[in-house]
Parts: C-alpha cells; structure tokens; sequence
C-alpha cells in the first residue's frame, strides 16, 4: 500500500523518526494554545513541541525549526503553509466545541468524545465534510458577514437570534493562576522559591 494511505504517527527529523501524539484531543490543545493571545511565539512554539512530540529533549538543536515546521505540517494533514488558501478566521474550535462535535458525530456515526483515541486526520476528515446542519449554517453566516456580503432574509434573522452563537469571541481574557503555574511549568520555568 502506498504510504500516501498510511496516516502518520512519528515525524523524520534529518533521517530520525520522532514519535508524536495524534489523538485529536492533543492537537486541539495544541492549537487552543496557538491562538492564546498571552503567548508570544517563542512560548508557542515550545507549547507544539511539548505536546506535540513524546521526547521533544531528545530533538537536536539543528532540528527544532524543522520539528516546528512539519509539527505544523501535521497539523494541518499534510497541506504546507504556502497551500492555504484563506486566512479569514470563521470558527473557534474552543467557542465551537459543542457545535462541532456533533456534526462530527454525524460523519462519523458515534460520539467522539466517547472514544479513547482518533487519529487527528480522521477527525479532520469528518470536519472537513460537514456540509449541512447548524455549524455549517453558522460558517456560512460568518464567511458572509467577514466578505461584507449581504445575508439572505432567513440568514438575517436566524443571525439576529443567535448572535452569542455566531459571532466569535475576543480571546483576550486573564488566565487563572492556576492556568499561569501549569503553563510556565510546560515551558520549563522554575517557581521562584523564597
């Protein structure tokens, strides 16, 4: 079988395989980092690769920008940055959560959140085909309202109803301490002892 059929579970760095998490809900978290606003890059990027990759320790220095790279290259199934083609932003996968999950269930035919694994690129592929149903009509909406385009009457209304649920949140918001201690202990921070 041709390799193009296999999904991956380890990324080649310079000739090495490097093991790596595949399970959606580790990929979720990775990318609910990415768009943390209190993150700089460097944070981010440490964020990918801890999660990301089982021994991230063991990634020579030479190979971490390359280690980022095809992580993100993963992450988006295989498609390279430069193939993207829109870069408006029409969901929130942390605000769209409860509207996701079951058209995926729908596609797939069961509760993902019941199973105990699945490979990030089957979970896209369900996503990738949710062609009806409410989210769908919430992308629709937004794609319509980021373009300026004018919404049918129906579009309008249902709109005018369900703004909370269409309209994507600022994501600015304070972290807890809590949240602040697990992410600097992610990093690799030390707590300051007195």
């Amino acid at each position: 079988m041709d390799d193009k059929w296999k999904l991956p579970y380890s990324i080649e760095l310079n000739g090495e395989l490097y093991d790596i998490r595949t399970d959606f809900r580790v990929i979720l978290d990775i990318l609910q980092a990415m768009s943390d606003p209190e993150l700089t890059e460097q944070e981010k990027n440490v964020v990918m690769l801890q999660i990301l990759y089982y021994d991230p320790d063991d990634i020579p220095e030479d190979c971490l920008e390359d280690a980022l790279l095809k992580g993100k290259e993963f992450i988006d199934c295989g498609i390279s940055e430069e193939e993207h083609t829109s870069r408006i932003k029409l969901m929130d996968w942390e605000q769209d959560s409860p509207i996701i999950a079951p058209a995926i269930n729908k596609n797939i035919g069961k509760d993902i959140r019941s199973l105990k694994y699945m490979h990030w690129w089957t979970f896209m592929g369900a996503y990738l085909e949710i062609y009806e149903g409410l989210f769908h009509q919430v992308l629709m909406i937004r794609q319509k309202k980021a373009k300026n385009q004018k919404l049918e009457k129906w579009e309008a209304e249902f709109y005018r109803n369900n703004k909370k649920l269409i309209d994507l949140k600022n994501n600015s918001r304070e972290r807890s301490q809590e949240e602040k201690d697990a992410l600097r202990e992610l990093l690799g921070y030390r707590k300051k002892t007195r």
